[in-house]
């Protein structure tokens, strides 16, 4: 009835259309009730009976507004409408009865039997044919588009809820092939005529169907075992999605659009991290918390973790102006009565930072500044000492003169036995900091872990866009390693070190196994639900200057020592002088006056033996040092 969206049936149709129905229904209610055989008496009477029936329905259907409304559209609320507008007409033959009965003797103008049968095929003829009419419609309107064949993967209550909206879903036309559950009592069995099941079964079957996507519905589910769904879908090309939480859907109804791709941290599927909550507050409530580097990956990261806590005042710190911006917006929705400060200034201003300290006496300095893009700062080595060194530098004495309790540096695996300039020059502000914990009250403690999954400096943003691009994805080289964790987990590991340091430490955390980058760029190609070869291409580009195959954590029993967290150890590293330190980051600053690259480096490498370049045009410093990575005696993983 209703084919095309800008064509609707005129109400007065609709409103002919049950009416022609209302006098089917009463019709075979008489019969019925006469058992197909109406005595002549009741024969004759049957037209103005009739006749009458049809008023009262005309007259409550005109009340009621029955015509409202799209047929196609009709919804369960709707059902429940009819029902009371047939009910209500039905009500009223008691009461017509009544007043026959009490005019003119007889017993009844209609029967009552006839009034309940009348009602229940009525009901019956104005629900079924608007139903009908959405059926034909949702086909019709599906019928031209490609048909998907899905499996959701939990047969609970957001199972159920995710099925529906996929048949509510105009734009394309759903085929559900399965549930898939780990229930053993709902296996084998159907809902809503779909099979469900067990999750040992949903190999075979994306062997046999070809299936072109799999929905993860179930809400809070284990990251090992949503790891494990998207490891048995990721080799017949079938797309991994996930159902947002039950709170970010609009209105209480999940919508077919925010049914979202699995993202590549999904395969990390570790297990969450069990923060020492009590720790964790006690040291950061009600106090003033500096985080600098605010609106970067780490740095909102933390500040979205801090904020779960803190009670006291934060100063996000960035020089960033729109990606502060960015910050402020996400805060106020998800933090109303935070209290924050948003300050836009560099930490290489030492006007700025002075006033900054000054003003707001912070307690905790949590510092995730830095240049962190090797191949940018391999070409310009004076800005990664004047960002990272220095500016470290800076925040470490204005700590020191305004006596912050701790002071948290956040570095990176990058800073372990240095290949780049980037490595060395945050393994010279961790030697910084480290040397400056007994020169005060400030406790400065280091964190130091690998690359974050999705943050602004990682591979996973740039095999995003390539593959949105169409390809291809470049890798620098097909033996590159690295370690991955995720946002939150490094920003609650660097929480839980803040909580459990005495000043002096250098954290390291367990970053789990390394990753081959190809395999990450594959496996993102996989969950993108293209085919390798044929709709993109892998090619590579070498290693960039500065560049390693395989980063280093130095996680080995011999040169760390275990925390109370399984996650945490702490590094034995070389211990330095804070005279000859202090002396050392002055002769850079004067470098840097001078804007001599050669020289930045040739001090840096003085004072970090084991700092050897790889794949850079310092190597030459290298050979005039006579070092070389396989001679190199001195080296980080020595202790003191």
């Amino acid at each position: 009835m209703y084919l095309r969206d800008n064509i609707s049936t005129p109400r007065w149709m609709i409103f002919l259309i049950d009416l022609g129905l209302s006098l089917l229904s009463v019709y075979i209610a008489f019969q019925l009730r006469f058992n197909f055989n109406i005595p002549v008496k009741e024969y004759y009477q049957l037209p103005w009976q009739i006749g009458l029936v049809i008023l009262v329905r005309a007259t409550t259907f005109l009340l009621l507004r029955a015509p409202r409304g799209y047929v196609r559209y009709t919804s369960s609320e709707d059902v429940q409408r009819f029902l009371r507008i047939v009910a209500i007409g039905s009500a009223a033959f008691p009461f017509i009865n009544f007043g026959w009965n009490f005019g003119t003797g007889e017993a009844y103008l209609i029967p009552l039997s006839v009034v309940v049968i009348d009602f229940l095929i009525l009901s019956f003829f104005m629900i079924g044919y608007r139903l009908l009419v959405k059926v034909i419609y949702f086909e019709y309107k599906s019928a031209d588009n490609i048909k998907e064949t899905v499996v959701i993967f939990g047969a609970g209550e957001a199972g159920i809820v995710t099925k529906r909206t996929l048949d509510r879903d105009m734009g394309t036309r759903y085929s559900i092939a399965a549930f898939v559950d780990e229930n053993p009592k709902k296996t084998r069995r159907q809902i809503e005529g779909i099979q469900i099941i067990p999750l040992t079964k949903l190999q075979e079957l994306l062997a046999k169907k070809s299936v072109d996507r799999v929905i993860i519905s179930v809400q809070n589910i284990d990251p090992g075992k949503k790891a494990e769904i998207i490891r048995i879908c990721l080799p017949h090309q079938v797309k991994v999605q996930s159902v947002p939480p039950v709170g970010r859907w609009i209105n209480g109804e999940l919508s077919a659009n925010q049914i979202r791709n699995v993202h590549i941290e999904d395969l990390l599927g570790r297990a969450p991290i069990q923060l020492n909550e009590r720790a964790v507050i006690q040291e950061l409530q009600e106090k003033c918390i500096l985080i600098t580097g605010a609106a970067g990956s780490i740095g909102s990261g933390l500040v979205m973790q801090i904020a779960r806590f803190a009670k006291g005042r934060l100063i996000l710190v960035d020089q960033a102006e729109s990606a502060l911006y960015d910050l402020e917006m996400d805060l106020k929705g998800r933090f109303a009565n935070l209290n924050y400060e948003i300050v836009i200034g560099s930490i290489r201003n030492p006007e700025r930072m002075k006033r900054l300290f000054e003003a707001y006496r912070p307690q905790m300095v949590f510092h995730a500044a830095a240049y962190k893009h090797v191949p940018l700062m391999e070409g310009n080595p004076t800005e990664a000492v004047r960002t990272n060194i220095m500016g470290t530098q800076l925040l470490v004495d204005l700590s020191l003169k305004f006596e912050v309790e701790k002071f948290v540096l956040i570095s990176t695996d990058k800073a372990v036995n240095p290949t780049n300039v980037m490595g060395a020059s945050k393994r010279m502000a961790e030697i910084y900091a480290q040397t400056a914990n007994a020169q005060g009250k400030t406790k400065f403690i280091t964190t130091r872990f690998g690359n974050v999954l999705g943050s602004n400096g990682s591979v996973i943003p740039l095999f995003r866009k390539q593959i949105e691009a169409g390809g291809p994805i470049t890798v620098t080289d097909a033996e590159v390693t690295r370690y991955f964790m995720t946002i939150p987990e490094a920003c609650q590991l660097v929480l839980e070190a803040a909580a459990m340091g005495e000043g002096g430490e250098i954290f390291i955390f367990d970053m789990g196994e390394s990753v081959k980058i190809i395999d990450l760029a594959k496996q993102m190609v996989k969950l993108s639900g293209l085919e390798l070869g044929k709709d993109i291409q892998i090619t590579f580009s070498g290693l960039r200057p500065g560049e390693k195959l395989y980063e280093e954590l130095l996680a080995t029993k011999e040169n760390t020592m275990p925390t109370h967290h399984p996650r945490i150890m702490i590094a034995k590293v070389r211990e330095y002088d804070w005279q000859t330190v202090s002396e050392k980051t002055q002769e850079l600053t004067k470098i840097y006056e001078f804007q001599d690259n050669k020289e930045a480096v040739k001090l840096l490498k003085e004072m970090i033996p084991e700092y050897v370049s790889q794949n850079s045009p310092f190597e030459v410093l290298d050979r005039q040092l006579g070092r070389n990575q396989q001679q190199e005696e001195s080296s980080e993983s020595q202790t003191s």
